[in-house]
């Protein structure tokens, strides 16, 4: 039997991602398959993210925090939710940081840099990094991260591969979204 320092979990972020990815079965094939995965992902990453806002934009709760300003952008606030459109410049800005998310998980080494931009993904959707006046709950967070593991493994599903790869595709992506998850989550213990 394994012994893993629980407190360690908590405050040490490669330790956890180590961890929850062993656990898992994440390991060093998951990653070549992810990116191996990229040349056919890359192409199709504008309409994922038009597929995420638009799903987005169909709720109060979630099309709410696109109203206050984003961290990083400086441009012309939307006056309301009923005002903000899937064209107002801050959704754009949003949609190409949402777009460079997406290709980095298809792309990036997972080293301990990109452990830590996970991490930020989670943490920047609560009062802990981003903007202050953007705070994410979690039931939000959990939907579309929900909404984003259909939709990339439907695609992934979609592609013109051969059965196994798929498989090992969606296999792969689906570990990788929720480590993703725990380091989203773990932003909204108390």
């Amino acid at each position: 039997m394994r012994h893993i320092d629980e407190r360690r979990l908590e405050n040490d972020l490669a330790y956890r991602f180590g961890y929850v990815g062993e656990f898992m079965g994440f390991d060093d094939n998951d990653v070549k398959t992810i990116h191996a995965l990229a040349e056919h992902l890359a192409p199709l990453v504008p309409a994922l993210v038009d597929a995420v806002y638009v799903k987005l934009f169909r709720y109060d709760a979630t099309k709410r925090h696109f109203v206050p300003r984003q961290s990083g952008y400086d441009g012309a606030l939307p006056q309301d939710v009923a005002a903000l459109q899937l064209d107002h410049e801050q959704i754009k800005f949003r949609k190409a940081h949402l777009a460079n998310y997406l290709k980095k998980l298809v792309t990036a080494a997972y080293d301990d840099k990109m452990v830590g931009y996970l991490d930020l993904v989670g943490k920047m959707h609560t009062a802990k990094a981003g903007s202050p006046d953007i705070v994410v709950p979690l039931v939000q967070m959990n939907a579309l991260m929900g909404f984003v593991s259909d939709a990339l493994l439907a695609t992934i599903l979609g592609l013109d591969l051969d059965p196994a790869m798929k498989a090992k595709g969606v296999r792969a992506v689906n570990k990788l979204l929720w480590l993703q998850n725990d380091l989203i989550s773990r932003h909204y213990a108390a």
